[in-house]
């Protein structure tokens, strides 16, 4: 089983840096926020291993939604306090965290955010906390429904409890909401729920999805070294996924294939990187990573992840070569 850590209760963490949890700046007006890693299901399809089921997860991680505001209020003064989005997409579901109604809350009252959104599987969702997230200030639903079939949707979730005629009441609660958007967002997975995508369609327009941003959001299904991957299933290359889509769009007569700026995402200014590629640099250890055989480190006020870290003990200091850079999320071998 893996451990439950608090950030930084039990591990004094920064939230920058790491993929896994705080916040991700990917250079534009949206901002990932990432307080849990934690997941009620088992989804056979998941890019990151997520759920009771998860073979390689190490650890799993909690935020402090006090610590999760102060340095977002920090990010947001960098990027710009204005038009900023707060996007809750964790490698988990952001419902699992008990404070994610006050996380929402804090979000929405930094100065400079004006939409904050959030993905979620809805395994969670009640019509009751749909009410306290919209009072909160959540402007949208990123719901991921990826069958409407029961037997379908359980098999694809891999949990024998997940209720997706549950799951479909709370989004229609969610579409008629005045002060809250939906947005259903199914994962395609070839030669599995097909012929799901176009009932997903007809459901999100029937429940009155997409009042203020597009209605469906269709995602193309992910293979990392780290998930799973369904047995049979061929990924489908991005040129076949958009001809699929626009296909769609037009004997359904919506917008499918989607652009940043449907959302209002523009470049903004990046949070500095604090390392370049190959560099060589000392990581204190602070506690297991993600996956077996990482540690989590930090150097110069970031989280840094270790690879190749099984001999490494917590507490050391090592020294590490940087791999991995991209939008300031840090990767380095021990």
């Amino acid at each position: 089983m893996a451990k439950l850590i608090r950030v930084p209760d039990d591990v004094e963490a920064p939230l920058l840096g790491c993929i896994y949890f705080g916040i991700i700046d990917r250079g534009t007006n949206l901002l990932q926020v990432r307080p849990t890693t934690l997941c009620p299901l088992s989804c056979i399809f998941c890019s990151v291993d997520s759920g009771p089921k998860s073979k390689r997860r190490l650890a799993e991680f909690i935020v402090s939604p006090d610590y999760l505001l102060e340095v977002f209020k920090g990010v947001v003064k960098v990027k710009g306090e204005h038009g900023i989005e707060a996007h809750i997409d964790t490698v988990g579901d952001p419902l699992t965290h008990p404070k994610i109604v006050d996380i929402v809350q804090e979000l929405a009252s930094v100065p400079g955010v004006e939409v904050v959104s959030m993905q979620t599987h809805g395994a969670l969702l009640t019509e009751k906390l749909a009410e306290e997230l919209a009072e909160a200030g959540l402007s949208r639903v990123n719901l991921s429904i990826d069958a409407l079939d029961v037997e379908l949707a359980r098999k694809l979730a891999d949990t024998p409890s997940y209720d997706i005629k549950r799951v479909a009441e709370v989004a229609e609660f969610i579409a008629k909401s005045t002060r809250m958007d939906l947005l259903i967002a199914p994962v395609w997975v070839p030669g599995l729920n097909d012929a799901e995508i176009p009932r997903i369609i007809e459901f999100a327009l029937k429940v009155g999805a997409g009042k203020r941003w597009p209605p469906l959001g269709i995602q193309r299904m992910e293979i990392h070294k780290h998930g799973r991957r369904p047995k049979g299933v061929k990924v489908m290359s991005w040129y076949r996924f958009y001809k699929e889509l626009r296909e769609l769009e037009k004997r359904v007569g919506v917008k499918l294939v989607l652009r940043p700026q449907d959302f209002g995402i523009h470049k903004r200014p990046r949070i500095p990187q604090v390392f370049k590629r190959f560099e060589r640099v000392k990581v204190r250890v602070l506690g297991p990573g993600w996956f077996k055989g990482e540690k989590l480190g930090e150097a110069r006020g970031r989280a840094v992840t270790l690879i190749g870290a099984h001999h490494v003990k917590e507490g050391a200091t090592v020294t590490a070569t940087v791999i991995e850079v991209k939008d300031g999320l840090y990767i380095a071998r021990a």
